[in-house]
Protein backbone atom coordinates (compact mmCIF):
# COMPACT_ATOMS: atom_id res chain seq x y z
CA UNK A 1 0.00 0.00 0.00
CA UNK A 2 1.29 3.45 -0.95
CA UNK A 3 2.54 5.51 1.96
CA UNK A 4 0.71 8.84 2.13
CA UNK A 5 3.03 11.80 2.58
CA UNK A 6 1.89 15.15 3.95
CA UNK A 7 3.89 18.37 3.80
CA UNK A 8 3.56 20.76 6.74
CA UNK A 9 4.97 24.20 5.95
CA UNK A 10 4.98 26.60 8.90
CA UNK A 11 7.73 28.78 10.34
CA UNK A 12 6.35 28.17 13.86
CA UNK A 13 8.16 24.99 14.85
CA UNK A 14 5.74 24.29 17.72
CA UNK A 15 2.74 24.41 15.37
CA UNK A 16 4.43 22.20 12.78
CA UNK A 17 5.37 19.68 15.49
CA UNK A 18 1.84 19.64 16.91
CA UNK A 19 0.24 19.05 13.51
CA UNK A 20 2.83 16.39 12.69
CA UNK A 21 2.18 14.57 15.97
CA UNK A 22 -1.55 14.23 15.31
CA UNK A 23 -1.12 13.23 11.67
CA UNK A 24 1.56 10.67 12.47
CA UNK A 25 -0.93 9.02 14.83
CA UNK A 26 -3.11 8.52 11.74
CA UNK A 27 -0.22 6.71 10.04
CA UNK A 28 0.81 9.50 7.65
CA UNK A 29 4.43 10.18 6.69
CA UNK A 30 5.29 13.81 7.46
CA UNK A 31 7.72 16.21 5.81
CA UNK A 32 8.25 19.62 7.41
CA UNK A 33 9.35 22.89 5.85
CA UNK A 34 9.89 26.10 7.78
CA UNK A 35 9.85 28.60 4.91
CA UNK A 36 8.15 28.94 1.54
CA UNK A 37 11.10 28.07 -0.65
CA UNK A 38 11.70 24.84 1.24
CA UNK A 39 8.01 23.99 0.83
CA UNK A 40 8.14 24.42 -2.95
CA UNK A 41 11.36 22.40 -3.15
CA UNK A 42 9.75 19.57 -1.15
CA UNK A 43 6.81 19.38 -3.56
CA UNK A 44 9.12 19.44 -6.57
CA UNK A 45 11.46 16.72 -5.30
CA UNK A 46 9.21 14.36 -3.32
CA UNK A 47 5.86 12.64 -3.83
CA UNK A 48 3.62 14.84 -1.69
CA UNK A 49 -0.04 13.80 -1.39
CA UNK A 50 -1.30 16.86 0.53
CA UNK A 51 0.16 20.16 1.74
CA UNK A 52 -0.72 22.16 4.85
CA UNK A 53 0.54 25.71 4.43
CA UNK A 54 0.89 28.73 6.67
CA UNK A 55 0.51 32.07 4.89
CA UNK A 56 3.02 34.24 6.72
CA UNK A 57 6.30 32.42 6.07
CA UNK A 58 9.73 33.97 5.45
CA UNK A 59 11.19 34.16 1.95
CA UNK A 60 8.00 33.20 0.12
CA UNK A 61 4.53 33.42 1.65
CA UNK A 62 1.87 30.72 1.44
CA UNK A 63 0.04 32.47 -1.39
CA UNK A 64 3.14 32.41 -3.59
CA UNK A 65 3.85 28.79 -2.61
CA UNK A 66 0.33 27.89 -3.75
CA UNK A 67 0.85 29.66 -7.07
CA UNK A 68 4.08 27.72 -7.62
CA UNK A 69 2.48 24.40 -6.71
CA UNK A 70 -0.55 24.98 -8.93
CA UNK A 71 1.66 25.59 -11.95
CA UNK A 72 2.39 21.85 -12.05
CA UNK A 73 0.54 19.90 -9.37
CA UNK A 74 -3.05 19.18 -8.32
CA UNK A 75 -2.48 17.87 -4.80
CA UNK A 76 -4.89 19.08 -2.09
CA UNK A 77 -3.79 22.21 -0.24
CA UNK A 78 -5.07 23.31 3.17
CA UNK A 79 -4.19 26.73 4.56
CA UNK A 80 -3.63 26.85 8.33
CA UNK A 81 -3.16 30.50 9.15
CA UNK A 82 -3.53 33.18 11.82
CA UNK A 83 -4.98 35.47 9.12
CA UNK A 84 -8.70 35.36 9.81
CA UNK A 85 -10.35 37.91 7.51
CA UNK A 86 -12.80 36.80 4.83
CA UNK A 87 -10.56 38.36 2.18
CA UNK A 88 -7.60 36.24 3.31
CA UNK A 89 -9.74 33.10 3.07
CA UNK A 90 -11.13 34.08 -0.32
CA UNK A 91 -7.65 34.87 -1.65
CA UNK A 92 -6.40 31.46 -0.56
CA UNK A 93 -9.31 29.63 -2.15
CA UNK A 94 -9.11 31.61 -5.38
CA UNK A 95 -5.41 30.83 -5.72
CA UNK A 96 -6.23 27.13 -5.62
CA UNK A 97 -6.36 26.04 -1.98
CA UNK A 98 -8.94 23.37 -1.18
CA UNK A 99 -9.61 24.36 2.43
CA UNK A 100 -8.75 27.07 4.95
CA UNK A 101 -8.48 26.81 8.76
CA UNK A 102 -7.61 29.59 11.15
CA UNK A 103 -5.35 29.54 14.20
CA UNK A 104 -5.93 28.71 17.01
CA UNK A 105 -7.35 25.43 15.72
CA UNK A 106 -8.64 22.09 16.91
CA UNK A 107 -6.07 19.46 15.86
CA UNK A 108 -8.77 16.79 15.54
CA UNK A 109 -10.77 18.99 13.18
CA UNK A 110 -7.65 19.49 11.07
CA UNK A 111 -7.12 15.71 10.96
CA UNK A 112 -10.74 15.27 9.86
CA UNK A 113 -10.30 17.81 7.07
CA UNK A 114 -7.05 16.18 5.96
CA UNK A 115 -8.76 12.78 5.84
CA UNK A 116 -11.64 14.25 3.83
CA UNK A 117 -9.36 15.89 1.25
CA UNK A 118 -7.22 12.78 0.89
CA UNK A 119 -10.26 10.54 0.56
CA UNK A 120 -11.57 12.64 -2.31
CA UNK A 121 -8.15 12.91 -3.97
CA UNK A 122 -7.28 9.22 -3.70
CA UNK A 123 -10.73 8.05 -4.79
CA UNK A 124 -10.46 10.26 -7.86
CA UNK A 125 -6.98 9.00 -8.79
CA UNK A 126 -7.76 5.32 -8.18
CA UNK A 127 -11.22 5.12 -9.72
CA UNK A 128 -11.84 4.10 -13.31
CA UNK A 129 -11.69 7.38 -15.21
CA UNK A 130 -14.94 8.62 -16.69
CA UNK A 131 -14.59 9.47 -20.34
CA UNK A 132 -14.83 13.24 -20.59
CA UNK A 133 -14.83 14.77 -24.02
CA UNK A 134 -13.28 18.01 -25.25
CA UNK A 135 -15.83 20.82 -25.27
CA UNK A 136 -15.84 23.58 -27.90
CA UNK A 137 -18.13 26.53 -27.24
CA UNK A 138 -17.89 29.74 -29.24
CA UNK A 139 -14.10 30.01 -29.39
CA UNK A 140 -13.67 28.35 -26.00
CA UNK A 141 -12.00 24.91 -25.99
CA UNK A 142 -11.97 22.92 -22.75
CA UNK A 143 -9.77 19.82 -22.70
CA UNK A 144 -10.30 17.59 -19.63
CA UNK A 145 -7.41 15.24 -20.46
CA UNK A 146 -4.93 18.11 -20.67
CA UNK A 147 -6.79 20.07 -17.98
CA UNK A 148 -6.42 23.08 -20.25
CA UNK A 149 -8.58 25.88 -21.59
CA UNK A 150 -8.01 28.07 -24.62
CA UNK A 151 -10.04 31.05 -25.78
CA UNK A 152 -9.66 31.91 -29.47
CA UNK A 153 -6.37 30.01 -29.47
CA UNK A 154 -4.93 31.71 -26.38
CA UNK A 155 -4.39 29.68 -23.19
CA UNK A 156 -6.47 30.58 -20.14
CA UNK A 157 -4.76 29.74 -16.84
CA UNK A 158 -7.30 28.34 -14.36
CA UNK A 159 -6.98 26.84 -10.91
CA UNK A 160 -8.25 23.23 -10.57
CA UNK A 161 -11.49 24.41 -8.94
CA UNK A 162 -12.10 27.05 -11.63
CA UNK A 163 -11.54 24.42 -14.31
CA UNK A 164 -13.96 21.99 -12.65
CA UNK A 165 -16.65 24.66 -12.32
CA UNK A 166 -16.26 25.69 -15.96
CA UNK A 167 -16.32 22.11 -17.23
CA UNK A 168 -19.37 21.25 -15.16
CA UNK A 169 -21.32 24.25 -16.42
CA UNK A 170 -20.20 23.83 -20.04
CA UNK A 171 -21.09 20.13 -19.95
CA UNK A 172 -24.71 21.03 -19.15
CA UNK A 173 -25.52 24.17 -21.16
CA UNK A 174 -28.75 25.94 -20.23
CA UNK A 175 -29.03 23.93 -17.00
CA UNK A 176 -29.07 26.17 -13.94
CA UNK A 177 -26.86 25.16 -11.00
CA UNK A 178 -27.28 26.67 -7.56
CA UNK A 179 -24.21 27.74 -5.58
CA UNK A 180 -24.95 24.83 -3.25
CA UNK A 181 -24.96 22.23 -6.02
CA UNK A 182 -21.78 23.67 -7.57
CA UNK A 183 -19.98 23.53 -4.23
CA UNK A 184 -21.12 20.00 -3.43
CA UNK A 185 -20.16 18.65 -6.87
CA UNK A 186 -16.85 20.49 -7.31
CA UNK A 187 -15.60 20.41 -3.71
CA UNK A 188 -17.19 17.03 -2.99
CA UNK A 189 -18.33 18.15 0.45
CA UNK A 190 -21.54 19.19 2.14
CA UNK A 191 -22.46 22.82 1.59
CA UNK A 192 -21.78 24.97 4.67
CA UNK A 193 -22.18 28.71 4.16
CA UNK A 194 -20.00 28.49 1.07
CA UNK A 195 -21.97 30.76 -1.25
CA UNK A 196 -19.22 33.40 -1.21
CA UNK A 197 -16.63 30.78 -2.17
CA UNK A 198 -18.56 29.82 -5.29
CA UNK A 199 -19.37 33.45 -6.11
CA UNK A 200 -15.70 34.48 -5.91
CA UNK A 201 -14.62 31.56 -8.11
CA UNK A 202 -17.28 32.47 -10.69
CA UNK A 203 -16.16 36.11 -10.61
CA UNK A 204 -12.48 35.29 -11.19
CA UNK A 205 -13.43 32.72 -13.83
CA UNK A 206 -15.37 35.37 -15.74
CA UNK A 207 -12.48 37.80 -15.45
CA UNK A 208 -10.05 35.22 -16.87
CA UNK A 209 -12.47 34.58 -19.73
CA UNK A 210 -12.43 38.31 -20.48
CA UNK A 211 -16.09 38.87 -19.69
CA UNK A 212 -17.30 42.37 -18.89
CA UNK A 213 -19.69 43.05 -16.04
CA UNK A 214 -23.22 42.67 -17.35
CA UNK A 215 -22.04 41.05 -20.60
CA UNK A 216 -21.42 37.47 -19.59
CA UNK A 217 -21.04 35.53 -22.81
CA UNK A 218 -20.29 32.16 -21.27
CA UNK A 219 -21.46 32.13 -17.64
CA UNK A 220 -24.82 33.71 -16.91
CA UNK A 221 -26.26 34.51 -13.49
CA UNK A 222 -29.90 33.58 -12.95
CA UNK A 223 -30.67 35.88 -10.04
CA UNK A 224 -31.97 34.11 -7.00
CA UNK A 225 -31.36 30.69 -8.57
CA UNK A 226 -27.76 30.14 -9.62
CA UNK A 227 -25.52 29.98 -12.70
CA UNK A 228 -25.79 28.56 -16.18
CA UNK A 229 -23.63 28.25 -19.28
CA UNK A 230 -24.70 30.06 -22.45
CA UNK A 231 -24.44 27.78 -25.47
Amino acid sequence: MKRITILIADDEVEIADLVALHLQKEGYHIIKAFDGKAAVQAVQTQAIDLAILDIMMPGMDGYEVTRKIREQYHLPIIFLSAKTSDMDKITGLVLGADDYMTKPFNPMELVARVNSQLRRSLQFSQSVPIQRSILEKGGLIISPDQHSVTLYGKPVELTPKEFDILYMLASHPKQVFSAESIFEQVWGEAYYESGNTVMVHIRTLRKKLGEDVGKNKFIKTIWGVGYTFNE
